[in-house]
This record gives structure tokens, sequence and C-alpha cells, in this order.
């Protein structure tokens, strides 16, 4: 931080950054960012994560600089505590995206079913399919179309030829009767 700029200086160019001030947030910025990238480097001990952690900060002060006035803080330590915070979780991040072979191979687990929960599987499909079979072709059609591929109701409604009302209607029965037929 240049000499000539006091604690008082800091705050009146904090109070002009909550205002939207690019001007006080280019002088704030050429005032405290030597500092800040000084905290960044000495947590991140990594000097390009430092400058890309320093303009992550800067975005975070020109976001949050109108609650710097609540916080009862120095200027120094806010921006300081911001900086410092901030380096801090990308280190967190940093070291849970590199974990070693060993941990990530303890926690990989084969979530397919087994055996017998694939013949369960293939069992309710073709319960499924049959009672499927037993709707209407179009509702049927309506019924896949809107669960499986996602359509809206209203896309369904036109593709179709009925209104949209109609279109709930036919879903609301072909899901009762679906119901109906596997509880059989």
């Amino acid at each position: 931080m240049p000499p000539t700029l006091a604690a008082d200086d800091i705050n009146g160019l904090l109070l002009r950054v909550a205002l939207r001030d690019r001007g006080a947030f280019d002088r704030l910025y050429a005032a405290t960012s030597a500092k800040l990238f000084g905290v960044c480097l000495r947590v991140l001990k990594n000097r390009t994560e430092a400058e890309e952690a320093v303009q992550d900060v800067f975005v975070k002060i020109w976001l949050r600089a109108d609650r710097f006035a609540v916080t009862g803080q120095s200027p120094m330590s806010w921006l300081i505590a911001i900086a410092r915070h901030h380096a801090i979780d990308r280190l967190r991040a940093r070291r849970a995206a590199t974990g070693t072979l060993d941990d990530a191979a303890m926690e990989v687990a084969d979530h397919a079913p087994g055996p017998e929960g694939q013949a369960l599987i293939a069992a309710e499909r073709r319960q499924l399919a049959g009672c499927m079979q037993e709707l209407e072709a179009d509702r049927a059609a309506a019924v896949r179309s809107a669960y499986l591929d996602g359509d809206s109701y209203a896309d369904l409604a036109s593709r179709h030829g009925v209104p949209l009302n109609t279109m709930r209607t036919w879903l609301r029965r072909s899901l009762m009767r679906l119901k109906e037929c596997l509880q059989r």
C-alpha cells in the first residue's frame, strides 16, 4: 500500500466502490492489489493461482463493497480477510481435486445392479411393456413422449390435435391405468 494512502482514504474508496464508482475501484486496486496478492501468494504458494485469486477477490470486493460499513473492521483488515478466505477456499478446492489414486480408488463404488437386481428390472420392464400395450396407441405414445422424452403437455396436445386439458386428462388417466395394471 502506498504510504500516502491512509485507512481513511481506503475507507472512502470502498464507500465510493459501493456506489459503483469505477474510478474509485481503479484507485483501490492500485493501492491494495500488491498487499492482497501477497496474502494470496502466502496461502496458495503458487504465483499464477495467486494472480487468479486476486482477480476473483476484486470481483468480490466490487460486488460486496456495500457490506464493508457494517463490519466495523478497518478497511485493510476487511480486504485482507476477503483475500485470505478466498485463497483458503481455493486451496481446499485444489486439495479436494488432487486426491491420491488410493483415495479415489477407495471411493469408487459399482452402483450397477447385480444379477438378481438385473433379473428384477427385466421382469418389471416386461410387465410395464405389457401394461403399455393395454393403452390405446395414441395414449401410449403420449405417455412415452411425456415421461421418457420429456415433451411438454402443449407439444403433445399440438402433435395429437387435442386441447391442452384433454392431453392432461389422457396422461393422468393413462398413468392411473398403468398403476392399476402394475399392481395386478
